[in-house]
């Protein structure tokens, strides 16, 4: 019998495998902005200011402590408007805007938290993520299924052939987040994507070289 053309040395068994660990998200990351415009310089600090104080005052009483808040500078900038029927801009004063970066554990509450600031004057929510903070350990249980998934594959595939599974020759760790785009060629077939919302996704995934045992 002829040997495939396509494998020109082999050597063995190589398999694929790939797992997903999902968990709560337990904290809670939200990137905002305040700030006005003002006549003067002078005003529009005071105002940036007084907007900080209030905005610390609701992230205290909500128990989240200053370690929990980036800091930010204040950047004052020369305001205009445009006037499309004169082709102009005229200045219109100046805006004084500081951004932090809040993180929080309290997530079953942080609607509220969004509604108190932005009531205390922050004028952008610009960004809000989700994390956890086990994930080292949650993309570890990944990594170790992925390889028990390969494992199992390979086993398979040797008693299917009739032969009997050697050593591991050879681990690639894949990175899961270059595999999305190949979905629909069937090479991803233990990434979940289809997971409930509001669940924080870590996936691992790895190629397994196993010599066939004499």
């Amino acid at each position: 019998m002829l040997a495939d053309p396509n494998i020109s040395q082999p050597w063995g068994v190589s398999v694929f495998g790939a797992a997903t660990v999902a968990a709560e998200p337990d904290f809670a990351r939200v990137k905002v902005e305040l700030g006005g415009v003002e006549p003067s310089p002078a005003e529009a600090f005071q105002r940036a200011q007084d907007l900080i104080a209030d905005f610390r005052g609701v992230l205290r009483a909500h128990g989240i402590p200053a370690a929990g808040v980036s800091p930010s500078r204040l950047v004052l900038t020369t305001n205009y408007e445009y006037n499309p029927r004169t082709d102009a801009r005229t200045q219109t004063g100046y805006s004084c805007k500081a951004r932090f970066e809040i993180e929080t554990d309290a997530v079953d509450s942080l609607q509220r938290l969004l509604v108190e600031i932005v009531e205390a004057g922050v004028n952008g929510i610009d960004d809000i993520t989700f994390d956890a903070r086990a994930k080292p350990e949650l993309r570890a249980r990944a990594r170790r299924e992925a390889v028990a998934a390969a494992r199992a594959k390979a086993e398979l595939y040797a008693e299917a052939a009739g032969v009997r599974l050697g050593r591991v020759l050879h681990i690639e760790d894949i990175d899961p987040e270059g595999l999305k785009t190949r979905t629909h060629s069937g090479l991803v077939g233990g990434i979940e994507g289809d997971l409930a919302p509001g669940q924080i996704v870590v996936s691992a995934a790895v190629s397994l070289g196993f010599a066939i045992a004499d």
